[in-house]
């Protein structure tokens, strides 16, 4: 069964960046939220194993989500990436000591989200 991957983008065509980068990649299938509400939303009802977010999203933004899912009993140990165009340091620390286990700045490596994904999920 492949490993489902939710992603929380409020851009169309980040999504559709994110999913390609790692739709090469074998045994994964993607779930896809506009913004941190329609996230919430999702994970009650689908099974994630792994969560990538933007930080900025209309309504619920990113480190919201971070928080809510690193709180969460059923979801604090799923893995969390945010990969946002916030590259200040103090941005990175905030998502980090949220829980988020990984942060990448966009423009990102296609290489370097391929590798935390298969660090992560196998």
């Amino acid at each position: 069964m492949p490993k489902k991957i939710l992603i929380a983008e409020d851009s169309p065509t980040m999504r559709s960046l994110i999913v390609s980068t790692m739709a090469t990649m074998d045994d994964y299938s993607f779930v896809e939220a506009a913004n941190g509400f329609e996230a919430l939303r999702i994970l009650p009802r689908e099974k994630v194993d792994l969560v990538i977010t933007d930080i900025n999203m209309p309504d619920i933004n990113g480190l919201e989500l971070v928080s809510f899912i690193k709180n969460h009993p059923n979801y604090k140990n799923t893995p969390l990436f945010i990969i946002s165009t916030e590259g200040s340091e103090r941005d990175r620390e905030k998502g980090l000591k949220l829980g988020a286990d990984a942060y990448l700045v966009k423009p990102f490596s296609p290489d370097e989200l391929q590798t935390l994904v298969r660090q992560y999920l196998g």
